[in-house]
């Protein structure tokens, strides 16, 4: 089976995280969100997928030198101009030759969904398109798919007004969908799959969807960054929080050689190289690869990426520090403040809810 991986986005959510890096590469307790995507694939029987690239292609090629990630074989298709969701998947299947059903998934979307499973029923129903639909609280933010007894769509609804949704199932990111389907979208222009492609496919009777409620989260934002990270510690999701983690106390995952002079108090992970020296506390967080917690220092509900340094004295809590970023002595970092890739907040500064960004530029959220 193969598969089409929408990776061209460049997560303006996410910034300033995604201003030196795109937001698919981004780790998942020490994994690439895209591994992540592709393991759950490669379980259910995708051997094959087309990375549908824009916004800092070589980030991707230069990480998978060999064209394999996760045992999932890769190519890639680099979109000369943005082709919106739709334009993607056409310009993407159609440069790796796709002419067999095939399945689609968003790079940035994290589900334990059983992918065989709907392409099984997609083959059932005899369907063109099919949608994995997953129910939510609040599904104005989503595109909201009803369907009827069968499981046809009836209607597809872009983000409806808060509280005129039909139906709390939303698109949850994840098609099987016939080769006819590429013949749909125009060549050329943005088009999106969801505003129009969809739509068309729905007035022919064609569409279905299936519904199911495993583990499914959009990570667009530093606040579901976050919670992907912290769901996979806290077991959310089964299995170890990384391949080649082990336990080094209750729920307290290392990789590699770390230096644990403090307290950790799991759930947490710590990756190879990482020093949280004595007197320092670490609570229910991700510490990548050369991470440094100095003495004293606090982190708590937070993920913190390659290379961070927190000072001494320091209090981190549920807040992201990006790759090498530098937090000085007697600092506070909290309100899920975000600091992008090498940034150095100074000694004694105190952020609460902010995003900087290089030479300590703040960023709107």
């Amino acid at each position: 089976m193969r598969a089409v991986v929408l990776v061209g986005g460049e997560g303006t959510r996410l910034r300033p995280l995604t201003l030196s890096m795109p937001k698919q590469m981004l780790p998942i307790v020490g994994v690439p969100m895209l591994e992540r995507v592709l393991g759950n694939l490669g379980r259910h029987g995708v051997d094959d997928a087309v990375l549908s690239l824009g916004y800092l292609p070589d980030a991707f090629m230069e990480a998978y030198p060999e064209d394999m990630a996760a045992g999932v074989h890769l190519s890639y298709a680099v979109e000369p101009e943005p082709l919106d969701t739709a334009g993607a998947v056409r310009f993407a299947a159609e440069h790796a030759g796709v002419d067999q059903t095939f399945v689609v998934v968003n790079g940035d979307v994290l589900t334990d969904l059983d992918v065989a499973g709907l392409v099984d029923f997609h083959r059932r129903h005899r369907a063109e398109g099919t949608i994995h639909l997953h129910p939510v609280e609040d599904p104005s933010r989503f595109g909201v798919v009803p369907t009827d007894e069968g499981g046809r769509v009836t209607a597809f609804v872009e983000k409806p007004a808060p509280g005129h949704a039909p139906t709390n199932l939303i698109n949850a990111g994840t098609y099987v969908l016939e080769p006819s389907v590429l013949d749909r979208i125009p060549a050329g222009r943005r088009v999106s799959i969801e505003r129009e492609t969809f739509p068309a496919i729905v007035a022919d009777g064609g569409l279905y969807a299936m519904a199911d409620d495993t583990y499914w989260i959009d990570t667009g934002t530093p606040e579901a960054y976050v919670q992907a990270n912290l769901d996979l510690l806290d077991g959310r999701r089964p299995g170890p929080a990384s391949p080649d983690a082990r336990l080094a106390g209750p729920g307290i995952w290392v990789t590699g050689s770390a230096t644990l002079e403090g307290t950790v108090t799991g759930p947490a992970f710590v990756a190879d190289g990482t020093v949280v020296a004595g007197g320092a506390t670490v609570t229910r967080s991700v510490l990548d690869a050369g991470v440094v917690v100095a003495a004293g220092a606090s982190v708590t509900g937070s993920v913190l990426m390659a290379g961070a340094r927190v000072g001494a004295g320091s209090t981190v809590e549920g807040s992201i520090l990006g790759p090498g970023a530098i937090v000085g002595e007697g600092c506070t970092v909290s309100g899920l403040s975000v600091l992008g890739a090498e940034v150095s907040l100074p000694d004694g500064a105190a952020i609460d809810s902010q995003r900087l960004g290089a030479d300590g530029t703040r960023l709107d959220r």
